[in-house]
């Protein structure tokens, strides 16, 4: 399958499994923003039949796009169950797979006080070749942090996925994709809200919450 493929199955695997959820009440994200709908891809990642699954999209999406890393690596702690098993079975279908050959890294939810930084920030520190994959984007903050820990250690990150961009501007009014490529980095997004919302059976009152929230934050637009 090519990517456009892939993200419409993608798509297609999002909706079937409820990970958008919405509330009469807004809920603050970690931007700071109030928000009228969620997305929760622990819905996924606390289901192994599931989160296998997901793997299995994130490994065709990349090899749809012809990268080659030796390591995936999820920015902690959301993506971090996800990395772990794309990794896993991204590093067995390897032809040269073999002892010492493809690292299980895992980074720390909060960093230790001392030590090196692989041993700081890192429960084994990726090597080689990363692409990055963090669950869900809008303003980039933790994976921007996650980005510039990594720059501390011999690594080359060929590229950030995200499973879902929200397609909302930051503070400084650019959207995570620039901000992403500023750093010389590749960015891609495995699916966007933009797509998903119009999709779902969405309440009237909620509807009108989301039309304004997308008016104020969004870059793309919505047709709800």
């Amino acid at each position: 399958m090519n990517t456009k493929q892939i993200k419409e199955e993608f798509s297609q695997f999002i909706l079937s499994n409820n990970v958008i959820g919405f509330f009469e009440t807004p809920i603050k994200l970690k931007s700071g923003r109030l928000s009228y709908y969620y997305i929760n891809w622990r819905t996924i990642s606390e289901d192994v039949f599931l989160l296998d699954k997901l793997a299995d999209f994130i490994i065709s999406f990349t090899e749809s796009l012809n990268l080659k890393p030796d390591c995936f690596y999820g920015v902690p702690e959301g993506a971090t169950k996800i990395a772990l098993i794309t990794q896993y079975k991204w590093a067995k279908k390897q032809p040269d797979f073999a002892p010492r050959k493809y690292i299980l890294p895992m980074g720390r939810g909060k960093p230790k006080n001392h030590g090196e930084i692989k041993d700081k920030f890192y429960l084994g520190a990726p090597k080689g070749k990363i692409i990055v994959l963090e669950d869900t984007t809008t303003t980039g903050s933790s994976l921007l942090k996650c980005l510039e820990d990594l720059k501390q250690i011999d690594v080359d990150i060929i590229a950030v996925i995200a499973l879902t961009n929200r397609n909302e501007i930051t503070e400084n009014g650019k959207i995570v994709e620039e901000l992403v490529n500023d750093l010389g980095i590749k960015y891609y997004a495995m699916s966007e809200i933009v797509d998903l919302l119009p999709k779902l059976k969405i309440d009237e009152n909620i509807k009108d919450h989301l039309k304004k929230y997308f008016k104020k934050y969004g870059y793309k637009k919505i047709n709800l």
